[in-house]
């Protein structure tokens, strides 16, 4: 009898045992968030990003504050408690690098690779060289045991590493990840990951040397990983293809996925191939176009930021044990370790910066964020002592404990260099009018409902250029809250539109929406971002102004509050578009457009394969409105099937019959003659003289003869009758001189059928005889005198109005 209950008693005792870490895990989840949040609440109004509390609540809790107390230690420190935590560490780690990769901008890491790994490896070297200088001393006064090497390695990976993922969440959370130095410290960060995976996988396999069927092994989880890489791409094309009525996955599809991912890295870590970089090339080669990535991504999104994001960056300050810090010669060893830390990133990441010419106070502020820990660092401590090729208790603790408070630092001054340089290292607008059509553009498209979705399609297609121009445009579809004071903004999404008043109205545009992107990605392989506002009206306009500004977007291109019918007449769309886009116009801290489509726009996904051009006006009368117009102009300019004709509109008074074009006058003889209209703004003459040399060296090479003054300065009546100078890549200059505005809109009329978009700017120009009188009244002042006429009824066109209006 006594025996049963002997057994019984074990068996409840051992139960508890099993049990009890689970408790301990879910208790401990629960106390990182609440403290992180309570941190945040302080620290936030301080400029300081959340992965600096987050790491800082760990650390409370852990041994080195909470957890000093004798009942706390027992309850978070429980036999196999460590196998449960490492395997949450584990879970954390597959999903947040496959969600790095998924958002990785893979274009700019290939344009900018250069630069990017230039600073990862200085760094990386300079501590490298750091780490062999004091690792037999830090070996010997730890008391480690085991290879010398090895510990010199562990020391490498805690100097040299940076932990992407935290590098990640700072930019994002301190607002500067689309910002070119953003990017470029995520980009560096992830090969300087790469380079502390290497080491690790050196150190995994210190136990047991590589053998021949080991080397075979790291070789089959390669295959394996590319094979996995090449099903999953059939994979989500086959489940984009399923059900095309639905706007996302379905929860059975979402878990297949997130199970394919999981279990290969899971093969792949037991098979010895490192898990953080599988995950990150799966997350980096998955589709990104259709509704697979879509949903995926928003599920990964608001899990892994709400969720993974603060357990993981808690569970690293968690390990931190700072009551080994109890003599000087361990706090001298944490202390040497934390300098050269941060030193051995700023001397490597600065002289890289001084190379590649990056200013002095970008090159700091991309020194500590190099400098973030508590990735891969604490996993080859964990793996070094677990392989049983590091022995030393002191040596772990104290490391682990350098890495925290060296993450610490570094985050609590990159709040601060962050809030310092917001001037410089925030939004930094480079009007159109000077944007080199050869750089990144940065575009905010938006669309209340699925009737302007294919002309803003096209107008991003054709902005693209040539193939090798990166543009990184942005679809905002805005949804009205009807009596809701508040916003919600998200990646497009999981959302059901039940609160966009018309339901069925509302999921429809979604569909559509969503099918005409997938449909041109699928075609071009150009990614356009999707993104989903749902607010008031009265607050949608600041929802546009700010993404816009988060984004650091160069142009926002607004919808016309009326959209076109079938029989050709426009009908009014809801007063609040209007009252939004004027809004917006006033607020918004770049250019922006309203695009008053006729379905024509530029070229679409149809000519992307064709021959067929098209023929786009832009109408230059002055000022810095035409001038942005003229900059946007130039960017469409680069398309292979657009071709574009610069219309510039002078009085009649400033021609000079002693000053005439023939066919055999040379270009400096136009310049002279523009330089001599000493009535017209210098701004103005200056832009088109810039413009005119740039398509000069870009399609002649500099030689004379292609492009001819006879085709720039011919007659607009004989261009207009004549197709023969309509040449795909040419770029035509014409002069139009009228008394008055009521012969501006003669001759507008007159070529309302040539072309199939007209770009003008809104006004800024001030009082015109150029423009006075072009029509008996203004219906719709935010397009300005040109843009209202081309737009009204009494212009019968079939050619879309771009009007732009310049930031200032």
């Amino acid at each position: 009898m006594s025996t049963g209950v002997d057994e019984t008693a074990e068996l409840s005792c051992h139960d508890n045992d099993m049990m009890n870490p689970a408790l301990t895990m879910t208790t401990q989840v629960s106390a990182i968030l609440v403290l992180s949040h309570v941190f945040q609440i302080f620290l936030k109004p301080l400029g300081q990003p959340a992965p600096l509390a987050q790491i800082l609540a760990g650390f409370v809790l852990g041994p080195s504050g909470l957890s000093r107390a004798p009942s706390i230690h027992v309850f978070f420190f429980q036999n196999f408690a460590i196998d449960f935590y490492e395997s949450m560490a584990l879970y954390c780690r597959i999903s947040i690098m496959f969600l790095i990769g998924l958002e990785m901008d893979v274009p700019y890491l290939i344009r900018n690779f250069r630069p990017a790994s230039i600073i990862a490896c200085s760094g990386c070297l300079m501590c490298t060289l750091f780490a062999a200088a004091i690792s037999y001393f830090v070996y010997e006064e730890t008391g480690s045991h085991g290879s010398h090497l090895t510990v010199a390695l562990v020391i490498t990976v805690i100097l040299a590493n940076t932990a992407s993922p935290i590098v990640f969440r700072l930019a994002a959370d301190l607002k500067f990840a689309t910002s070119d130095i953003g990017r470029l410290a995520i980009s560096s960060s992830l090969i300087g990951d790469m380079y502390a995976v290497f080491i690790l996988v050196i150190i995994s396999g210190e136990k047991h040397k590589r053998t021949a069927l080991g080397w075979f092994m790291a070789g089959g989880s390669l295959l394996l990983l590319v094979g996995i890489i090449i099903c999953t791409k059939h994979l989500v094309n086959w489940l984009n293809k399923r059900n095309r009525g639905e706007k996302n996955l379905q929860a059975v599809e979402v878990m297949l996925l997130c199970l394919v991912i999981l279990v290969t890295a899971m093969i792949l870590e037991t098979m010895g191939f490192s898990s953080i970089l599988a995950c990150f090339l799966m997350g980096s080669m998955f589709p990104r176009g259709g509704k697979s990535a879509r949903t995926l991504l928003a599920t990964l999104t608001y899990t892994v930021h709400n969720f993974i994001f603060p357990i993981y960056f808690g569970y690293t300050g968690f390990k931190a044990d700072t009551s080994y810090l109890n003599e000087l010669k361990r706090i001298g060893i944490v202390s040497m370790v934390i300098v050269l830390s941060i030193g051995g990133k700023i001397f490597g990441t600065l002289a890289a910066c001084r190379y590649l010419k990056i200013p002095l106070n970008e090159g700091v502020l991309l020194a500590f964020l190099m400098n973030m820990k508590g990735h891969v660092d604490i996993l080859t401590l964990t793996t070094a002592m677990q392989n049983k090729v590091l022995n030393s208790s002191i040596f772990y603790n104290l490391m682990v404990s350098a890495v925290v408070i060296s993450s610490l630092i570094s985050a609590a001054l990159i709040g601060f260099l962050v809030r310092r340089e917001s001037d410089t290292i925030g939004i930094r607008h480079i009007p159109m009018e000077f944007h080199s059509p050869e750089k990144e553009l940065k575009l905010v498209a938006c669309v209340h409902s699925r009737h302007p979705v294919n002309s803003m399609v096209r107008l991003i297609l054709s902005l693209r250029g040539s193939d090798d121009v990166p543009i990184s445009p942005y679809l905002m579809h805005l949804i009205e809250l009807p009596g809701k004071p508040k916003k919600k903004k998200a990646f497009y999404e999981q959302e059901e539109d039940e609160s966009s008043g018309d339901e069925d109205s509302g999921s429809n545009d979604v569909v559509e929406i969503n099918e005409a992107i997938d449909m041109s990605t699928e075609e071009t392989k150009m990614m356009i971002h999707q993104v989903q506002t749902v607010a008031p009206f009265k607050t949608m306009y600041q929802d546009v102004c700010d993404f816009a500004d988060d984004v650091r977007a160069s142009f926002i291109v607004l919808p016309f509050h009326k959209h076109q019918r079938i029989d050709g007449k426009f009908e009014n769309d809801k007063d609040s578009i209007r009252t939004t886009n004027q809004k917006v116009l006033r607020t918004a801290q770049c250019s922006v457009a309203i695009l008053v489509d006729r379905g024509h726009t530029t070229t679409g996904t149809q000519a992307a394969g064709s021959e067929s051009l098209q023929q786009i006006a832009t109408l230059f009368f002055g000022g810095p409105d035409d001038r942005e117009a003229l900059g946007f102009s130039k960017r469409l300019s680069t398309h292979h099937h657009s071709s574009l004709t610069i219309i510039r509109f002078l009085p009649t008074s400033t021609r000079d019959p002693n000053v005439g074009f023939n066919v055999s006058q040379k270009e400096d003889d136009i310049l002279v003659a523009i330089d001599q209209e000493t009535e017209i703004d210098e701004a103005d003459s200056s832009a088109l003289a810039n413009f005119y040399h740039r398509l000069r060296r870009k399609y002649t090479g500099g030689h004379e003869g292609c492009y001819s003054t006879q085709t720039y300065l011919k007659p607009l009546e004989d261009l207009i009758s004549s197709s023969k100078y309509v040449t795909s890549g040419k770029v035509r200059f014409l002069e139009k001189y009228v008394d008055n505005g009521a012969q501006t809109g003669m001759i507008l009329r007159d070529m309302a059928e040539t072309y199939s978009m007209f770009i003008v700017g809104k006004g800024g120009r001030g009082d015109s005889l150029l423009t006075t009188g072009i029509s008996d009244w203004e219906e719709c002042p935010e397009l300005g005198v040109v843009g209202d006429f081309l737009a009204s009824s009494e212009f019968d066109s079939s050619g879309s109005v771009l009007v732009v209006q310049q930031h200032r």
